[in-house]
C-alpha cells in the first residue's frame, strides 16, 4: 500500500507542480495516470507534454487510444488502463479506497484559493485515512514544498 500525497497549491499552478512530480515518478520507473475532471485541462496538458520540457520529452497518450496499455503517462478521466503505479488527481478527480490501496502513490493537487477544492480535499483526506490509507499533506505556503501533516 502506498501513500496519498495532498498538494495544497498556493503559489504554483497545477501544471507546474504536475510536471515536477511526473518527472520524479517516471524516474522511479513507474507508469502513471493523470486523471482530471475537466477535458480542456487534460487537452492543454497533453499539448504541453507534446511541446516537451527543458529536461526532455515525456512520452504519454490521451486515454481512449489504441495504445493506452503501453503509455508511461496516460491522461484521461476513466479507469487506470496502463498498469500505473501512480495516479495524479486534478480538477476534483477522485480515487476509491480500493484503487488507492493498490498503488504506490496517489498525488492529489488542489488549488488552496478555491474553497470548493479545499473542502473536497479535506473530505478525501478524512475518507482515505479513516480507511487506513497513509496520507501526507504538503504545502508551498512558505515558498517551497514542506510536509505539514502525515497520518498512517
Amino acid at each position: 500500500m502506498g501513500v496519498v500525497m495532498f498538494y495544497h497549491l498556493t503559489r504554483s499552478s497545477p501544471e507546474e507542480t504536475l510536471m515536477m512530480l511526473l518527472t520524479r515518478a517516471l524516474g522511479q520507473g513507474w507508469r502513471v495516470m493523470v486523471r482530471g475532471g475537466d477535458r480542456a485541462t487534460l487537452e492543454r496538458l497533453d499539448g504541453r507534454l507534446w511541446q516537451g520540457e527543458p529536461t526532455g520529452f515525456l512520452a504519454h497518450g490521451m486515454q481512449g487510444g489504441p495504445h493506452d496499455a503501453d503509455q508511461p503517462v496516460l491522461i484521461g478521466s476513466g479507469e487506470i488502463s496502463n498498469g500505473a503505479k501512480g495516479l495524479f488527481l486534478l480538477d476534483g478527480a477522485d480515487v476509491t479506497v480500493a484503487e488507492a490501496s493498490g498503488l504506490e502513490r496517489v498525488w492529489l493537487l488542489f488549488d488552496g484559493s478555491d474553497g470548493e477544492q479545499l473542502t473536497a480535499a479535506r473530505g478525501k483526506w478524512k475518507r482515505l485515512t479513516e480507511a487506513g490509507i497513509p496520507a501526507q499533506y504538503w504545502s508551498e505556503e512558505a515558498g517551497r514544498w514542506e510536509k505539514k501533516a502525515e497520518k498512517g
